[in-house]
């Protein structure tokens, strides 16, 4: 194995083999551990996109304040699944269906078009500059998370991230946007092993059978994640779980990796030696 490779690989805690129901039932403990450490939290948040990564975080979630109410004979806890379409969300669909399997407490959407705009549009005014779409992109991901943070301050809450391995080894997330959270229930686990606890528990199979993607440029609507990468999550996944993959490929998951440290780290102090 590649001595890099052995170095992310336990960096990002990711083990060759899981069985499924025992990883569902570490991250739905870690939750419920939590709001018990922590009893003036009532809530947990969290962006709803239909695709793979939030279907998985919201039901955890949802079984964690469910399990939470039984043990307490209450209704103190819930889960509050958010819906933050730019307009109309392409793939409404997909969410919906997401929805109708986590069953949350509550789903509150919230448009997020008109603060993007503002946003873009105010820093256009000052500067003369033209935002790219890409970098409209981070204001959509950063005004997503505002918004969950917005709301876990009102219902007494936290916000869940939807890390996991395969997107943290890539970078692939807009720093303080979904990849800004209080909680990481899939922190460890590569895609490819959430796609088995989703299947584990249920889950229709078009929701862990669907495309990933960030759907965050205006030009280039539902564009799959591996073509933005270039490099495919089976590729991704067998890095990290130890495997040799073509030499192409991995320079491809290593270069990501070297250069998205900044995402992973927090900011840098006199004290931080690991930028240089």
């Amino acid at each position: 194995m590649r001595k890099i490779q052995q170095e992310i690989i336990e960096k990002l805690l990711v083990k060759p083999e899981i069985e499924p129901q025992a990883e569902f039932r570490k991250s739905v403990d870690l939750l419920k551990n939590y709001l018990k450490k922590y009893t003036f939290l009532k809530s947990l948040v969290l962006g709803i996109s239909g695709g793979q990564d939030s279907t998985l975080c919201g039901y955890i979630a949802q079984t964690a304040v469910n399990e939470l109410n039984e043990e307490t004979a209450g209704t103190d806890y819930s889960f509050i699944a958010v819906s933050l379409p730019y307009g109309v969300q392409a793939d409404e669909d997909d969410r919906q269906a997401a929805l109708a399997f986590i069953k949350p407490s509550m789903n509150i959407t919230v448009n997020i078009k008109p603060s993007v705009d503002a946003s873009v549009r105010a820093v256009e005014e000052a500067t003369g500059e033209t935002l790219s779409n890409f970098l409209k992109g981070n204001v959509k991901a950063r005004e997503r998370m505002k918004v969950q943070y917005d709301l876990a301050g009102l219902y007494h809450g936290v916000v869940l991230g939807t890390d996991h391995a395969a997107e943290a080894v890539t970078g692939f997330f807009t720093k303080h946007g979904d990849g800004a959270a209080d909680l990481v229930p899939l922190y460890r686990l590569n895609k490819r092993q959430g796609k088995a606890i989703l299947k584990s528990i249920g889950a229709p199979e078009k929701l862990y059978m669907k495309i990933p993607t960030a759907d965050l440029e205006d030009d280039k609507p539902l564009v799959p994640d591996e073509v933005a990468l270039g490099v495919s999550y089976d590729d991704i996944d067998d890095y990290l779980e130890g495997k040799e993959i073509r030499e192409e490929a991995a320079e491809k998951i290593e270069s990501w990796y070297l250069k998205t440290e900044h995402k992973r780290n927090e900011a840098i102090s006199v004290y931080d030696t690991w930028w240089k």
